[in-house]
């Protein structure tokens, strides 16, 4: 009878380490982006040929933090991300459109 005591202790404890006091007093907000894309910014671009060091200079240029390349005839998601530019293309490589999200 002890052992099995034994082990209902043991399994309970991680249980028991998980049920902490109060927590901090003053909870903290999640932080914002940093960055946040300007696609007015980028439309310079539309009609240059799409390339990696392109790609580079419109995250610059446009303040975001990441970059999605939009292929002709592609299907891309609908989240909305305010630190991304997205920038499609056609099928000669031409930038046809820069937009944030």
């Amino acid at each position: 009878m002890d052992i099995r005591l034994l082990a209902i202790a043991a399994a309970a404890l991680p249980l028991a380490a998980c049920a902490g006091g109060e927590g901090p007093a003053e909870s903290t907000p999640p932080p914002t982006a940093a960055m946040t894309c300007n696609a007015d910014a980028g439309a310079s671009f539309v009609g240059q040929t799409a390339t990696p060091e392109l790609g580079g200079a419109i995250v610059k240029a446009t303040g975001a933090r990441t970059l999605r390349w939009g292929p002709p005839r592609s299907a891309m998601t609908m989240d909305y991300r305010q630190d991304r530019v997205n920038v499609m293309y056609d099928d000669a490589y031409k930038i046809t459109q820069v937009t944030c999200g």
